[in-house]
């Protein structure tokens, strides 16, 4: 069976993120899966001259990515109770590229509810692109507890959950995958 590739996508641009260590975090423990490859999308790195997905708004190496990927991992900040606009700006650059493709999430914050509410708005969002959510998200509360000032990880039972979560993820690509390749 061929690897499954799946970005991890880190949800925002804002310096001292600490958002970028929890994706880090996750790209790592999709690199240690002997059935995916993973890159780590950092928004970042993919300048966007325009808002929507015409060609002039476009980042080419982001198409790609969009174009090969079996599935995503996105890891989000909440911000004001839902997720930062340079994500959604990312993900509205390329809609074809999402279709029926499967998107895991994990939500970071510095209060008790991980992110929650970034996740819960971004379902609507993602579905509206045509992807579909998976029921297993991660959560990072009180972030500046569980990865010190250098991004190290705190707290082993983070691993145990991005694995369960990745559990499903390949279960969905895998499934979802045949379904692009089979049915039209």
């Amino acid at each position: 069976m061929s690897k499954l590739f799946i970005p991890v996508i880190e949800g925002t641009v804002r310096p001292k993120r600490r958002s970028l260590h929890a994706a880090r975090l996750v790209h790592q423990v999709a690199s240690a899966l002997d059935d995916v490859e993973s890159v780590l999308v950092d928004p970042v790195d993919f300048p966007l001259p325009y808002d929507g997905n015409d060609p002039e708004s476009k980042n080419p190496k982001y198409t790609k990515l969009t174009l090969k990927a079996d599935a995503f991992f996105i890891v989000t900040p909440e911000y004001n109770h839902s997720f930062p606009g340079s994500l959604k700006r990312l993900l509205d650059s390329e809609l074809k590229n999402y279709f029926h493709k499967p998107v895991a999430f994990a939500g970071v914050s510095n209060g008790n509810w991980g992110g929650v509410r970034a996740i819960e708005a971004l379902v609507h969002t993602v579905r509206e692109m045509g992807m579909v959510a998976t029921f297993t998200d991660v959560q990072f509360p009180h972030v500046e507890s569980i990865f010190d000032e250098n991004g190290k990880l705190l707290d082993e039972k983070y691993i145990e959950r991005i694995q369960r979560a990745y559990k499903e993820l390949i279960w969905m690509a895998r499934t979802l995958q045949w379904g692009r390749q089979n049915l039209s």
